[in-house]
């Protein structure tokens, strides 16, 4: 799937660098991928695998050892964090404890100067988007955690970012609560149009969140397709494994 008018990254490679003893670690190893305008991506692999390690390089927020990261045909290597006009969620939503809920998801648009009347709107709209409509004047602390991490959506989204990153956003919530939240996320990232990387090791979630599923282990891109075709044509034997697909 062509990348130019989204999110392009070629050839990246991330590095942790070591001491004397200890050469250090190569995290992303050579990894290209394409993300489409409105398409919905998710890194997926077991712990260590190296797909935060990518995302954060996406976000600038981790530098490229090589290769390039570009969205909409613009080179973002030297493009600071601020200026890239992505969205981050993270596993802890990190939303602001002194305001209410209406305040939490305004923060970015009151960052951007976006005058009061369509602050309002716009929180509104996504308040009933992620499903906390009417929840505007709620405290921070009477929230769950399922509740908090929609407001961290709706947040995230507010400012109409051209690319939302989420890394690990559902992993600190119990089972039940994170298959229900994973279609709800989905669904208001599509009824948005937002362009978005999920980060996840938990297949389960990414089949039901993402259009395509790209798995990692050690650093590389063993495979990306759209689930039904990771469920019936794994590419290799450790795709099949991590699937739980191996000897079906």
């Amino acid at each position: 799937m062509a990348g130019a008018e989204g999110l392009t990254v070629r050839d990246a490679v991330v590095r942790y660098e070591g001491t004397r003893r200890d050469a250090g670690t190569t995290a992303v190893d050579h990894v290209s991928l394409d993300v489409a305008v409105g398409e919905i991506v998710a890194l997926l692999g077991p712990s260590g695998c190296g797909k935060s390690s990518l995302l954060r390089a996406v976000a600038g927020l981790e530098p490229l050892a090589a290769g390039t990261v570009s969205f909409g045909g613009q080179d973002l290597v030297r493009v600071p964090v601020h200026r890239r006009e992505f969205g981050l969620l993270f596993q802890d939503g990190q939303l602001f404890p002194h305001r209410d809920v209406g305040r939490n998801v305004a923060y970015g648009l009151e960052m951007q100067g976006v005058p009061a009347a369509e602050q309002r709107a716009r929180v509104a709209e996504l308040l009933e988007d992620v499903g906390l409509a009417g929840y505007g004047r709620r405290a921070v602390a009477t929230l769950s955690g399922g509740e908090k991490q929609r407001v961290a959506l709706a947040r995230a989204l507010a400012p109409r970012p051209r690319l939302l990153l989420l890394d690990e956003p559902l992993s600190a919530l119990d089972r039940q609560l994170r298959e229900k939240l994973a279609i709800d996320v989905r669904d208001t990232l599509r009824s948005t149009g937002t362009t978005a990387v999920f980060v996840t090791h938990d297949h389960t979630e990414a089949f039901t969140v993402a259009d395509r599923v790209a798995v990692m282990d050690a650093g590389r891109l063993l495979q990306v397709d759209t689930p039904d075709t990771l469920r019936d044509r794994p590419a290799t034997d450790r795709v099949a494994e991590f699937l739980g697909l191996a000897g079906a």
